[in-house]
């Protein structure tokens, strides 16, 4: 779900290619975003679950796979403390 949302919004903002997630092995450097770019979709992110990622330039010597994996741990721990303190 979390990869289609990240694909989708940078096939259509940002215009990425979108076969090039069909290689297992795509690195967000891969994708030619520039800074603004990554931290620009990150955004959507960050405003659709509520929350902010720390450092975004972690994910750009990441595979895109790792990247949407790592977001969607820090979504999943965000829900979680939501769920807790409500």
């Amino acid at each position: 779900m979390l990869f289609d949302q990240i694909k989708n919004y940078l096939v259509a903002t940002a215009g990425v290619d979108p076969q090039k997630f069909e290689n297992p092995e795509l690195k967000v450097a891969d994708l030619e975003l520039d800074s603004l770019g990554l931290i620009e979709m990150l955004f959507e992110i960050e405003d659709k679950y509520g929350f902010q990622i720390p450092d975004p330039m972690v994910f750009l010597p990441m595979s895109f796979a790792e990247m949407v994996a790592a977001i969607d741990t820090m979504v999943q721990a965000h829900t979680q403390s939501q769920a807790t303190t409500h």
